[in-house]
């Protein structure tokens, strides 16, 4: 499967993953399931959502030629 987040969504994705899931574990919520799932999409990379909408935040690696 394709790679559609990019570094500095990671990062965003990350942060805000280790907050939520903090808060979850401090309050004994399931919402730290969301921090879960955004730390997830982080380290794989892989946005599922981005993939059924056709989105990616990753820099195209293609090179283009010049004419």
């Amino acid at each position: 499967m394709p790679k559609n987040v990019g570094t500095v969504d990671r990062i965003v994705r990350v942060v805000v993953g280790l907050a939520v899931a903090a808060l979850g574990i401090v309050y004994h919520s399931w919402f730290g399931l969301i921090g879960a799932v955004l730390l997830l999409t982080a380290g794989f990379s892989l946005c599922p959502i981005y993939l059924a909408l056709g989105l990616s935040t990753r820099r195209s690696t293609a090179v283009t030629e010049k004419k």
